[in-house]
């Protein structure tokens, strides 16, 4: 059993007492110390500030524009004075007249926008306004050339103009049109001869072996003489066309080299040549021909090319030309049975109906390749 002493709690209690106020007292001094670091003042600035002021008013009244251009102002009015001397003009009666400066223009457009519209007035305003200051203009003018004390010669005079023939002038105003190969138009968009009479088709893509053999033959000449003067190529279309007179010595020169001696086609100017007649020509060349004996009787007598102009689809060409010229009608033909023409007549659709033996006999010559056997054949368009 333990007995607990009166004593011993009131010690208790004033221990206890006093560790209640020693916080207190510690709470108390912690906030003072706060409140003193708040309400501490602040270091003061203002004097700082105050001597910086007076170094920049020293400085900017050391530095500033009028300090520094009010030295200036005499020398830059005598110079002025002396540039509008130099430059001044004097009138008939001996009045000075000194060019504007700019900002005597501006001043004088002023006056002159706020002062009543006149004759006058515009027509200064209008001279202001379109050309520079006077004195600006005359100050950045380049130097004469012309050394000072020096005399100008004159130019010799021009000669006369020779007296103008009527003749001259009445035969170019007879002139109304211009050729189109001779006219400006022909040289901007390049030289394409115009179509011949009875032109049926023009073909400017075909290259055949002769052509490029000729633009190998100016390469090369181009190559080995390149300080000569060089042969210009015209370019100019495969043209295909009906048969004129002017073909038929060409074409009969051709047939008989393909063919034989003494071919003559005249009398097919006289059938209707823009059905019956084919001719390829290349400028001035003949290149290739069709013909057939006329219209009633629908029958190809020849079809040839010129040699150079092969596998150029010349052939192809006119026999097409040839078909499509005379719609819904038979057509026959008789070729050698050795011919390559046979590969091309069978593309088109044409048919071996009989074969003939000794057909080209009396027309041949004894030692041609060709063979005097042939195959007539037929296109059927109907039936």
């Amino acid at each position: 059993m333990v007995v607990k002493d009166e004593s011993d709690d009131d010690n208790h209690d004033e221990s206890y007492s006093n560790e209640q106020n020693k916080r207190k007292r510690r709470r108390t001094v912690a906030k003072r110390h706060s409140m003193s670091e708040v309400t501490k003042p602040l270091l003061d600035m203002s004097p700082l500030f105050e001597s910086l002021y007076e170094r920049m008013d020293a400085l900017n009244e050391q530095g500033s524009f009028e300090a520094i251009i009010e030295s200036s102002i005499p020398e830059y009015l005598r110079a002025q004075r002396v540039l509008q001397d130099h430059f001044a003009d004097r009138t008939i009666s001996g009045r000075l007249i000194i060019p504007l400066s700019r900002a005597e223009m501006r001043d004088h457009m002023k006056m002159v926008s706020i002062h009543p519209q006149s004759y006058i007035f515009t027509l200064l305003s209008r001279k202001m306004s379109s050309q520079p200051p006077s004195l600006r203009a005359r100050i950045l003018e380049p130097p004469s050339m012309t050394p000072s004390g020096c005399t100008v010669t004159p130019l010799p005079p021009l000669r006369s103009a020779p007296a103008i023939n009527p003749q001259v002038l009445d035969a170019l105003y007879v002139i109304k049109t211009t050729p189109y190969e001779r006219s400006f138009l022909s040289r901007i968009k390049g030289f394409q001869p115009s179509l011949a009479p009875g032109a049926i088709a023009v073909d400017w893509e075909t290259r055949s072996p002769w052509m490029e053999l000729m633009n190998d033959i100016r390469e090369h000449y181009s190559l080995m003489h390149p300080d000569r003067d060089q042969p210009n190529e015209t370019i100019a279309p495969i043209e295909y066309v009906s048969l004129r007179a002017s073909h038929l010595r060409q074409v009969h020169d051709l047939l008989r080299r393909t063919f034989w001696e003494g071919i003559d086609v005249s009398d097919s100017i006289d059938y209707s040549p823009e059905k019956c007649t084919v001719i390829a020509t290349y400028k001035q060349l003949v290149v290739g021909v069709a013909i057939m004996s006329s219209p009633q009787e629908i029958y190809i007598t020849y079809l040839a090319v010129r040699s150079g102009w092969e596998n150029s689809q010349i052939a192809t060409s006119m026999l097409y030309h040839l078909i499509t010229l005379n719609p819904n009608r038979d057509i026959t033909l008789h070729v050698s049975i050795n011919n390559p023409a046979m590969l091309l007549y069978n593309q088109f659709g044409f048919k071996a109906e009989q074969f003939i033996v000794g057909f080209y006999e009396d027309y041949l010559d004894p030692l041609s390749r060709a063979s005097k056997n042939a195959f007539r054949l037929r296109l059927r368009r109907w039936g």
